[in-house]
């Protein structure tokens, strides 16, 4: 049998993340108060399933150390990023979803009968934008640097709802937002996608 989707989180999280607190966060992330784990990545779209958040986080990790060592996009950025920011912004930039989803009944017709089935729902208790907040969260544990910070804060890229200025300038002026934002796109509407292909 092959390595869950969270056996390979926490493997490249303990691998790759070594700054002071991330051993908190991780036990704070495998606790029962915590469905890290268990949540789906979204309602309906992609990864709208029971541990649909940590696969979707480990496709976003497995896209942006592609996209990093593709000589092209090393030359456009002109910089490297160490193993631990590209692990680090990868596996928790959505880690807003954590405790954000419920599941919830609602009636449809399935072959001419009147079913309860259940379904995903938001049950916001944190609204505090999505990544703003992932960057709240994962800085209550450690250190981010300003570029991490920026690359989680944008990685939503222009399907934000922020001023399109704002996203703009933050993605030139942080190049790690962008590779993130490209690397969530191709994890989400290429390997996770639930358009019949």
């Amino acid at each position: 049998m092959g390595v869950t989707a969270k056996e390979e989180f926490i493997q490249i999280y303990q691998d790759k993340i070594k700054r002071q607190g991330s051993q908190k966060l991780l036990d704070y992330l495998t606790s029962d108060a915590s469905d890290f784990f268990t949540a789906p990545s979204s309602t309906r779209f992609h990864g709208s399933y029971e541990g649909g958040l940590v696969q979707h986080s480990v496709n976003v990790y497995h896209c942006l150390v592609d996209y990093l060592s593709r000589p092209r996009t090393k030359e456009l950025y002109g910089m490297d990023y160490s193993e631990e920011s590209v692990a680090l912004v990868a596996l928790l930039h959505d880690i807003c979803k954590l405790n954000f989803y419920t599941v919830d009944y609602r009636n449809t017709k399935i072959n001419g009968k009147w079913e309860s089935v259940p379904y995903y729902r938001i049950e916001d208790n944190l609204p505090y934008g999505h990544g703003e907040k992932s960057v709240y969260i994962i800085s209550s544990y450690m250190r981010l640097s300003r570029e991490e910070a920026f690359a989680i804060r944008y990685h939503m890229g222009f399907s934000g709802i922020e001023d399109k200025n704002t996203i703009g300038r933050a993605l030139e002026m942080f190049p790690l937002a962008l590779a993130l934002n490209v690397a969530d796109m191709e994890a989400s509407y290429y390997l996770e996608s639930t358009i019949k292909k």
